[in-house]
């Protein structure tokens, strides 16, 4: 098994081996200004192989890779995974995979294992738990990266479910006034103080709740000073790699959007997909 880079190359050839397999016509890798990455990791925790589920006669990964390469600010789109089994799979739809360290903590952190060869100024993480991604959120994180300078960004959509709000599988986001991330948790932030929450309870007045998407963007520079970075104690013990962020004092800005897309942390998650698209 390869150590890094694209799977049995060496890296002193994976810049002409990339171009060779790439159509004619496509950025170059020394031209490339956002590159779209969707880490897969074959041992989930909460969901083992779900990156190779089935919806509609294909794998969960070819449905989030199929629509970060969409975008049309994308430049190249690459599925990093540390197992064979799922680089075997993923090269049945694109060329464009890399067999990466098997000893990552976070997506994050396999993310910058392509940065350190890839030439790129803007990198997005589109998480394999996103099948619905929508590829003109990634084409909006994009331009806020590009019109505001930020180092960090990812995107959030209002909570109007109770169910939603006290799911520790729906990661809530509290901002402040100018748009960055406060805080990320599984627990149910902001806590309304003096309502009893419970589910099937009805919304609380007034109480505006966010939850995350799975999808951030990273200036290259800062991507890897991140990823040099031991976790920290709060990523730890909410198993949220973007607190590594918040916890060194950096920004990260929040870009709010209409999203209707189902994340896939759970088997009972999948299925509400492939119900959905039977309905279609």
């Amino acid at each position: 098994m390869s150590t890094g880079g694209l799977a049995h190359l060496p890296v002193l050839g994976l810049v002409s081996a990339l171009d060779r397999d790439h159509p004619q016509g496509t950025p170059a890798m020394s031209s490339m200004h956002a590159v779209a990455v969707v880490p897969a990791r074959y041992d989930s925790q909460r969901f083992p192989g779900k990156v190779l589920a089935d919806i509609g006669g294909d794998p969960l990964i070819q449905w989030v890779y199929e629509r970060a390469a969409r975008a049309r600010r994308v430049d190249r789109a690459f599925v990093a995974t540390d197992s064979e089994k799922v680089e075997a799979a993923c090269r049945a739809f694109t060329t464009d995979v890399w067999l990466s360290r098997a000893q990552h903590a976070s997506g994050t952190d396999r993310v910058a294992e392509i940065a350190r060869e890839v030439e790129a100024k803007i990198f997005v993480n589109v998480q394999t738990d996103e099948p619905m991604m929508d590829p003109d959120l990634v084409d909006a994180l994009i331009d806020l990266m590009d019109r505001e300078r930020v180092d960090f960004a990812s995107a959030v959509a209002p909570i109007h479910e109770m169910s939603d709000f006290l799911d520790p599988n729906v990661v809530k986001v509290v901002c402040d006034a100018r748009g960055d991330a406060l805080y990320f948790s599984r627990a149910p932030i902001p806590w309304p103080r003096g309502e009893r929450l419970e589910p099937g309870a009805p919304w609380p007045p007034g109480l505006r709740a966010l939850k995350h998407i799975g999808i951030y963007a990273y200036r290259r520079e800062a991507l890897l000073e991140l990823a040099g970075l031991p976790r920290s104690e709060a990523e730890v013990a909410e198993s949220l790699e973007q607190l590594r962020v918040l916890d060194r004092g950096w920004k990260m800005r929040i870009l709010e959007w209409d999203y209707k897309g189902i994340g896939v942390d759970t088997e009972s998650d999948l299925q509400r997909i492939i119900n959905n698209i039977k309905q279609q």
